[in-house]
């Protein structure tokens, strides 16, 4: 008998959704899923499970770990995602909320989601002031000396992170980046007690940044919410006093993102 039909509980799940039940499954984790993970949950058979996550990882949407056996998201997984949240009607709620923050605290806002590289700027409200720092949308930044990429870093999972901070060495864009592992990691620690993270001067000269998490119901990180001025107008003590509203709105955005 195929392994597609190997037993009742396997058929109870159409043909046509195994795979995206599969996806679904390991997104939910948050973490890279070997096919052995995945039998109890739903069911399938092994050969099944396999059959399905190479098909993926084949068309992009799964990509395999570095130890071989585990996948994670593929591009083409990552950039429907992206896809989904910038839907016209979701996007609308969520930039009112944005707009309305940087009415608020009169600087530019951001909000970016992890992506293989670095931290990708899924969307932006500009400033006012004629004096601003151009990082349109699509705009990839680097996971090590941006407040929202330490963000993303400080979710991470110590084995995971280790692995990020050995794969290549921490490139230093200005005198104030930081470049050594030991040293990212105590800041690390320290963002994810404080609850968000800074950027003075680390990533570009004359720009100083500080962001927030905007979590899921289940405590993950699913993006992150930043603002970024220069240091001609702003000081970090200016940048705290940030803190409060960028809060507010990034549990206004996780709630948007709850109801959706």
């Amino acid at each position: 008998m195929p392994d597609d039909q190997a037993s009742s509980k396997d058929s109870q799940i159409p043909t046509n959704l195994r795979l995206l039940v599969v996806i679904e499954e390991i997104v939910r984790r948050g973490v890279s899923v070997r096919p052995l993970d995945l039998i109890d949950t739903i069911g399938l058979p092994k050969p099944t499970i396999h059959r399905l996550m190479q098909t993926a990882e084949t068309e992009g949407f799964l990509q395999r770990d570095i130890d071989g056996r585990s996948y994670g998201p593929g591009d083409r997984l990552r950039a429907l995602v992206a896809n989904a949240m910038s839907s016209e009607r979701v996007r609308t709620a969520r930039l009112a909320i944005l707009k309305g923050l940087a009415e608020e605290i009169r600087e530019t806002i951001n909000l970016g989601t992890p992506d293989r590289e670095g931290m990708t700027y899924l969307d932006r409200v500009e400033t006012k002031w004629p004096l601003r720092i151009q990082l349109p949308i699509g705009t990839q930044v680097p996971f090590h000396c941006t407040a929202s990429g330490k963000l993303y870093l400080s979710s991470l999972r110590a084995k995971t992170l280790n692995g990020v901070l050995s794969a290549k060495p921490l490139e230093e864009l200005t005198e104030h980046t930081i470049t050594s592992a030991d040293k990212l990691r105590d800041e690390l620690t320290k963002t994810r007690q404080r609850g968000y993270a800074t950027d003075n001067e680390e990533f570009m000269v004359g720009m100083i940044a500080i962001g927030v998490p905007i979590l899921s119901p289940n405590g993950r990180l699913l993006a992150t919410l930043s603002t970024h001025a220069p240091t001609m107008r702003c000081s970090p003590n200016d940048m705290l006093a940030f803190l409060e509203p960028l809060r507010l709105a990034a549990t206004k955005l996780s709630e948007l993102n709850e109801h959706e």
